[in-house]
């Protein structure tokens, strides 16, 4: 068996498209022995994760798979295998390295333990 990562992409649409559309990309590892069904089991899990609710501002919520939008086969996986990248341009370069910098404190901070 292999194992994939696959990108499944869905709509999130509240109230009839009253308000602006989401698009919600996740990254999923998918095991199979051929790209063909990796591709079609990822599919198959975005299909089955369709889902319509109403939220608890009485909004109506449906999130609409699109589609699988890559497939990469993992060669390997060990600690500090790359297993996804997405370079990124941005025309305030100061304010996106903050960003970033804000995001690794957060996440340092909800995940620190003290002994």
């Amino acid at each position: 068996m292999n194992w994939y990562l696959a990108k499944i992409i869905f709509n999130i649409n509240i109230n009839n498209g009253l308000n602006a559309s989401q698009f919600d990309e996740q990254l999923r590892l998918i095991e199979a022995q051929t790209p063909d069904e990796a591709f079609f089991k990822a599919r198959a899990l975005g299909k089955q994760e369709e889902d319509s609710f109403v939220n608890e501002k009485k909004n109506r919520v449906d999130w609409k798979f699109i589609d699988v939008a890559e497939l990469t086969q993992l060669n390997e996986l060990k600690d500090g295998t790359e297993i996804y990248s997405n370079t990124h341009e941005a025309e305030e370069v100061n304010a996106y390295i903050k960003f970033v910098k804000h995001r690794a404190m957060v996440i340092q901070s909800n995940h620190l333990t003290f002994a």
